[in-house]
């Protein structure tokens, strides 16, 4: 669904090239195909002649570079970032990559996730003499790594040992680009190569955009370093069960990206498979909610030998509608930016598949709207289990009281937002159909789902919902 009217938003993309002659307009490309995880803003940053170049703006990766003249960008060492604050720190001074320069040399980071004990390091910082130029998160490892020295996979590794939680981070120093993934793997980051250059990124689709292929996956725990030497890969934490974040395969990543080795739209469409045999109904036909539940759609009218409808279209020519001041108006957004189709819908029983609901205030409307298109029956049926807990990990979801399956039984649900009956994916479905060879250490997060936290705070003070 839309993620600025339906509640979860996207975390953010990385993305970085080692050795191209036009490393500035390929990170331009590869952001643009990750424009889904984050339109608070973006940038990128081109390293040449051992100096950093830097453009950083607020808005779509298309607004931001639509004036930049990319041969003021010549380099071949570049990395990039598109940005979704999960909580405050909405100014440009927070876009990244964040630039820092020192008598040793300058120092570019991007990052993607969050760190849980950010807060209390920047305490720690700041007693010694540190002075924050932002207050995002990110800025936390820059200052961990400057003060234990020059930048190498030394005091690379130094730093980040001392952070905690859900990172994947991208570090550029002079000619050398490094790449790093939290000890439990909760955020993606993959490798591929582009001839002789070498690209790093958030997610497998900006390979394609620019025409690199897929080598692996950064592993959990491993600091990448590439440089006029090659790749080298070091371990600065131990490898353990890999506990990647489910959501990425639920709602946030694009359907043609590989997660894991697993690909997005192949795990979609089984978790409506897996949904069909669990909850099965009487109805008409079916339908998803554009755009990320169309795949599981697909999957529970296969399963159900029910005919898949396009139910409701998606206007893609609308801005955003969050910020409108009242309620109505944000109906009125909801109906601008989701249309049922009348001709499809009028006089059937519709099961209607959502990819999640978090605050159950869009599912409402969207019911509301097929039923006044004519639908005689709307069964929803979710692609994932109820979210129970908040995220400390990225995603903005950061508080219990706002969750609508925290507080609520799944009946309780159905009747808030009018549907003749509701039911979830269970826990055992979504790894079922997201888990495919455990051999390669896969696994999953679904903390937001189970309340099982893969990398627990000390205490609830350290559960910051900062900005990547």
């Amino acid at each position: 669904m839309l993620a600025e009217i339906k509640g979860i938003n996207e975390e953010c993309g990385v993305f970085g090239i080692w050795g191209h002659k036009k490393a500035a307009e390929l990170t331009y490309y590869g952001l643009h195909s990750m424009q889904h995880r984050g339109q608070e803003g973006a940038g990128l940053v081109v390293s040449k002649d051992m100096q950093l170049k830097a453009h950083r703006q607020l808005g779509l990766v298309n607004d931001v570079f639509k004036h930049v003249n990319f041969d003021d960008f010549s380099g071949e060492i570049a990395l990039g970032h598109v940005r979704y604050a999960t909580q405050g720190g909405k100014g440009l001074e927070n876009v990244q990559p964040l630039v820092f320069q020192s008598l040793t040399g300058g120092m570019a980071l991007a990052h993607n996730g969050n760190l849980m004990n950010a807060t209390k390091l920047r305490e720690e910082l700041e007693k010694e003499g540190s002075i924050f130029q932002t207050t995002s998160d990110t800025e936390v490892l820059a200052h961990l790594i400057k003060r234990s020295g020059e930048v190498s996979e030394a005091t690379v590794s130094e730093a980040l040992n001392r952070v905690k939680g859900a990172y994947a981070y991208l570090i550029l120093e002079d000619d050398t680009l490094y790449a790093a993934l939290d000890p439990a793997g909760i955020r993606p980051l993959s490798i591929g190569r582009l001839g002789e250059a070498y690209v790093i990124a958030s997610e497998t689709c900006a390979f394609d955009q620019i025409g690199a292929t897929f080598e692996r996956e950064v592993l959990p725990g491993e600091l990448i370093k590439i440089n006029e030497e090659g790749l080298t890969s070091f371990r600065f934490a131990p490898r353990g069960k890999r506990q990647m974040c489910a959501m990425e395969y639920v709602y946030l990543s694009r359907p043609d990206s590989d997660v894991n080795y697993v690909n997005v739209h192949a795990s979609r469409k089984q978790m409506g498979k897996e949904l069909a045999k669990e909850a099965p109904v009487e109805a008409d036909l079916v339908i998803g909610v554009p755009d990320s539940s169309i795949s599981a759609a697909i999957g529970y009218a296969e399963e159900s030998k029910l005919p898949y409808e396009m139910g409701i279209i998606k206007n893609r020519y609308v801005g955003r509608t969050f910020i409108q001041p009242s309620q109505e108006l944000r109906e009125l957004g909801v109906k601008m930016k989701l249309s049922p189709v009348r001709g499809i819908v009028e006089g059937k029983r519709v099961i209607m598949i959502d990819d999640s609901i978090v605050r159950g205030t869009t599912s409402r409307r969207i019911v509301k709207m097929l039923k006044e298109a004519g639908a005689s029956e709307v069964h929803v049926r979710i692609a994932s289990p109820p979210i129970t807990d908040p995220c400390y990990y990225g995603i903005d979801m950061s508080t219990k009281e706002e969750l609508i399956g925290a507080n609520n039984t799944v009946e309780e649900i159905g009747e808030i937002i009018g549907a003749d009956s509701i039911a979830y994916l269970s826990e055992e479905g979504l790894e079922n159909a997201i888990v495919k060879d455990k051999t390669i250490n896969q696994g999953v997060c679904m903390a937001c789902m189970t309340g099982l936290y893969p990398v627990a705070p000390a205490d609830k003070k350290e559960m910051d919902t900062s900005n990547c």
